[in-house]
């Protein structure tokens, strides 16, 4: 664990979350309060404010700062909101702290949320995002997800309206994809 933690989180928001276009200061002040180190095991607590993912659980890893703050910047989360994080849980205490009612969702295996959300977002991988996720999205809502089939993914925003689910790519990213949610690849003739 850092020295001082405090200074930890102000250099881990100054230097990968404000350098990568995160503007939105309550993102930012969310970020420089809450304990990263709350959310992964002591052996990992030196990986906490690193721009690397961290591993929580079998199977699971944080976002690196930069891609949570980016992908929750993207989510526009407005105070009353309500939300679903799927594997999700230092997003989901950001979302808190901006106001946000927050559902948690650890096992994304077993996530088949009921209920219409504002906001829906997960921390890990997946080939393509599930499609009980985006069913979950009251209209108007936003899904933010990393889709990843090869070396690089892509952070994605989803957007439900009147006439269907929009998608739109808005950064690269690289965490593992979970146990589960790969991409199974057929053969065709």
């Amino acid at each position: 664990m850092a020295a001082d933690p405090d200074a930890a989180r102000l250099n881990m928001v100054e230097s990968q979350v404000r350098t990568s276009d995160v503007t939105d200061v309550r993102i930012q002040d969310a970020m420089r309060q809450i304990d990263r180190t709350a959310y992964v095991s002591p052996e990992k607590a030196y990986l906490a404010y690193a721009d690397a993912e961290v591993p929580y659980a079998a199977g699971r890893w944080l976002l690196k700062p930069r891609d949570v703050a980016k992908l929750l910047q993207a989510l526009k989360p407005q105070p009353g909101e309500r939300a679903l994080a799927v594997a999700a849980p230092y997003a989901a205490a950001v979302l808190e702290a901006l106001g946000v009612s927050v559902d948690r969702q650890d096992d994304p295996a077993a996530a088949s949320p009921q209920g219409a959300y504002q906001v829906v977002v997960c921390e890990g991988a997946v080939g393509s995002c599930p499609a009980a996720w985006l069913q979950a999205l009251d209209r108007g809502g936003r899904l933010g997800v990393v889709e990843r089939d090869g070396p690089v993914g892509k952070a994605v925003l989803y957007v439900s309206a009147d006439d269907g689910v929009g998608r739109r790519p808005i950064f690269d990213a690289t965490p593992p994809v979970m146990p589960g949610f790969e991409t199974q690849h057929g053969f065709a003739f």
